[in-house]
């Protein structure tokens, strides 16, 4: 593995760039994953991992999982550990992070499954909320995740750590037209829209069978009109206390169960 001993070094200039700027990812079509257990994870879920960065203090502590790193990884590398902690966003890093290929499925919705669970986002802000919908997501089974263009950078360090790596096995797609993706799912599935409505069907009156999309909007404004009209229908969850909605995350959850059992 190569010593990397300055701070210049082109390669952590890269590397801090992924870490640092959402544009980038997206020109390079690479993002970051920071920690043990974060990169166990990947390394077990078979991410497609382009490089891995060690601290020379982990190096000495996990001498196993660097051996399992180098015989999957071609390129790796061994960082001064004040250079490493330079290189990461935790306040505490780990002395371990990978960089990894980006990995969006939005190409294999077209073959999704007909009786399918989706969950569509629209404008979700909220990094730690997208992490903790993707974890609910895997948890439960969800055949699918599509997010709007706007929603926030499903490949931050952020919304990677929230998702606990779920990131690496939930079935995701990004799409630039998000109402008009509801719409061709309702040619053979049921579309359901999340409102504070309390005209709308009650979640616990619904009946989820075959192919179903609940569409979750934006913790602020909730979904576009656009988005609401594109659904067959819409659906409120029920509060008994004073609360004027629920957090993106939790909501998007409790529709997930509802959805799956």
């Amino acid at each position: 593995m190569e010593l990397i001993t300055s701070k210049e070094n082109k390669r952590i200039k890269y590397v801090k760039r992924l870490v640092s700027s959402a544009s980038f990812r997206r020109e390079e079509g690479l993002f970051t994953a920071e920690g043990l257990r974060l990169c166990e994870d990947a390394l077990r879920s078979g991410a497609p991992i382009e490089s891995a960065y060690f601290s020379e203090a982990f190096c000495e502590k996990h001498t196993e999982l660097l051996e399992r790193v180098k015989e999957s990884v071609s390129n790796c590398f061994v960082l001064k550990n004040s250079i490493f902690s330079a290189l990461c966003d935790t306040k505490t890093p780990q002395g371990v992070l990978f960089v990894i290929k980006t990995l969006d499925k939005t190409p294999d919705f077209d073959k999704m499954n007909k009786n399918g669970i989706i969950v569509a986002l629209e404008n979700i802000q909220d990094p730690a909320n997208l992490g903790t919908i993707l974890r609910s997501a895997e948890a439960f089974g969800v055949d699918g995740v599509i997010l709007s263009r706007d929603c926030c950078d499903i490949y931050s360090p952020k919304v990677i750590r929230g998702s606990m790596g779920a990131v690496f096995r939930q079935p995701f797609g990004i799409v630039d037209d998000l109402p008009a993706f509801i719409r061709g799912f309702n040619e053979f599935g049921a579309s359901y829209a999340a409102v504070l409505d309390r005209d709308s069907v009650r979640l616990s009156d619904c009946e989820f069978n075959g192919a179903v999309l609940c569409a979750v909007g934006n913790e602020g404004n909730g979904l576009t009109d656009a988005a609401v009209a594109a659904c067959k229908h819409k659906v409120f969850i029920p509060m008994k206390g004073g609360a004027e909605s629920l957090n993106a995350a939790a909501a998007a959850s409790i529709l997930i169960w509802e959805m799956i059992k």
